[in-house]
């Protein structure tokens, strides 16, 4: 019969295809690296116009943030908008990926990804952004290795100074000079709920010069989340909702933008992503500040933050790079 056939050449097929995804995964670079916060090294990134460029994370990258620096406000607002099982997988949100696959069936696509953080810093520093099967496995291996060699803390901290919030914008330090004329520290609660609010797509559909009513609706929703979260208190809640970002400056800034973009396409060669590329670690000294004390947790995980802050009382527990939640 046709069929059988059919079926035993598909069956081949499909053998082969996972033979072939293992063995890449053996190929894939080392995550242990990432430890050292010293560490430097560069990655390429994609332009608006389709041309890679050199980007390069570390503390030698004059935006470089690192997460002791980073209000609270900023790193439970990309939690509660992007992921907010962050705390509680290993890398992987099994629930999400079902959701996810579910979804994508039902429109026949592949428009919900259902990455986790974690996810989305393998990506953006050992991946294309090419959307194919065998990517995505190795997005998911590199993420469950991540979770194993890195805190969560060191994780988030690479993920806020990379993630995209504008043309050749990347990370909150970058992102926040260039709307906001500040550095990350100062940042208000409004403002960081608008770096956040861009997050799904700074690009097009929460370009703020495009889709600033968009943008804003957004960020009202996080700011919600941050205040039922206990982030936020009531006060501090209205008080954000009545403060609105400086539009003005913005606009100023899309003209400059385009330039910027022409300007980074004359200051490198680079056409084509080569990888990462370890750089020296020279100039790349410890900031001096302490982290940030880190909020309760609801079980006493070492790498797990609270989804809510305690009832009964009791003393918060610390944990690295958990942001610490009002009482």
């Amino acid at each position: 019969m046709k069929w059988k056939k059919y079926l035993i050449w598909g069956g081949a097929l499909c053998a082969l295809y996972l033979v072939y995804v293992v063995i890449s995964l053996f190929f894939l670079p080392p995550v242990t690296a990432l430890k050292d916060k010293k560490m430097n090294m560069t990655i390429q990134v994609k332009d608006w116009q389709g041309n890679y460029h050199p980007l390069l994370v570390g503390p030698r990258n004059r935006y470089w943030t690192p997460l002791s620096q980073i209000p609270s406000e900023m790193k439970w607002a990309v939690v509660l908008a992007e992921d907010a099982s962050f705390y509680k997988h290993e890398g992987i949100d099994v629930k999400a990926i079902k959701e996810a696959i579910k979804y994508d069936l039902e429109k026949q696509s592949f428009a919900r990804g259902a990455s986790t953080i974690t996810q989305q810093v393998a990506k953006n520093l050992f991946l294309s952004r090419e959307k194919t099967l065998t990517r995505k496995a190795k997005e998911l291996y590199l993420a469950k290795r991540m979770e194993q060699e890195i805190t969560k803390g060191r994780i988030m901290e690479l993920y806020l100074n990379v993630i995209e919030l504008g043309p050749m914008v990347h990370g909150v330090g970058h992102g926040a000079r260039y709307y906001f004329g500040k550095s990350a520290a100062a940042l208000t609660p409004r403002e960081c709920a608008f770096l956040a609010a861009m997050l799904p797509g700074p690009r097009v559909a929460y370009n703020p010069y495009k889709n600033l009513g968009k943008v804003l609706k957004r960020s009202n929703m996080i700011l919600k989340l941050l205040a039922n979260k206990g982030v936020l208190s009531p006060g501090e809640y209205q008080a954000a909702l009545a403060e609105m970002p400086n539009v003005g400056r913005m606009q100023k800034k899309v003209d400059e933008s385009i330039k910027q973009v022409e300007v980074m396409a004359n200051h490198t060669s680079a056409t084509l992503p080569q990888g990462l590329a370890t750089e020296p670690e020279k100039d790349a000294a410890e900031p001096a500040a302490a982290p940030a004390e880190q909020p309760a947790a609801a079980e006493p995980a070492p790498e797990q933050a609270p989804e809510k802050a305690p009832e009964n009382g009791a003393p918060p527990q610390k944990e690295e790079g958990a942001p610490q939640e009002k009482q």
